[in-house]
């Protein structure tokens, strides 16, 4: 009896493993698919969502990348503002955003046309504070850069804090190897939205 009971479960375990690896497959290649496609339109405002520094505190490549992509979306014309999100991680004497604002200028974005935004640790606390910037400056909607591997999750934060937004992936990608590491963190990262989502919990930190 003993026996066919731990034969059941371990059935239903394997059954259960095999329905997420399946469920898995597929939100990464949503994952994939979605951040192909850039879904930027004439805003209010840009908003650039930070990446880690260097240790040196130079901008790393995926701040770079996204950095870049607003200059070129700032010069198309479809803002006159950009916000340049990030605040200050473990090691690091900078903020995220002070290295968006650097590559902006080196890019010729005027100052005056760049916001610092210094508070945020995480995507959800991005929108958190990137919305309070809109709401104080009568903004409603915004062109939300990153690379295009975050953009679901970050659409899916935005939209959940009530902020218009609409995505435009970095024109360029990280190596292979670097890009299925970001895969799968936001594999985790999109479980880790749902459980904050569902059950209403008051984090704003993907645990590292």
């Amino acid at each position: 009896m003993r026996y066919q009971r731990l034969r059941t479960l371990f059935r239903v375990a394997l059954l259960t493993l095999l329905v997420w690896l399946v469920v898995a497959c597929g939100l990464v290649t949503a994952v994939h698919i979605y951040g192909q496609t850039d879904r930027s339109q004439p805003a209010d405002v840009i908003i650039v969502l930070g990446s880690g520094l260097m240790r040196n505190n130079q901008p790393g490549p995926a701040l770079t990348r996204r950095s870049e992509q607003a200059a070129v979306q700032y010069r198309a014309g479809l803002a006159d503002r950009i916000i340049c999100t990030g605040g200050l991680t473990a090691g690091r004497t900078r903020s995220e955003a002070d290295g968006c604002r650097q590559i902006l200028e080196a890019q010729g974005i005027p100052p005056e046309a760049i916001i610092v935004e210094e508070r945020s640790r995480s995507t959800q606390e991005n929108a958190v504070f990137a919305g309070e910037i809109m709401r104080v400056n009568g903004w409603e909607d915004a062109v939300l850069i990153s690379d295009g591997y975050h953009l679901l999750r970050a659409q899916w934060i935005f939209d959940e804090a009530g902020i218009a937004v609409f995505p435009s992936p970095t024109a360029t990608y990280p190596r292979m190897s670097a890009y299925l590491g970001a895969l799968a963190r936001e594999l985790a990262a999109l479980h880790w939205q749902l459980l904050v989502s569902t059950f209403n919990l008051p984090f704003t930190n993907f645990p590292p």
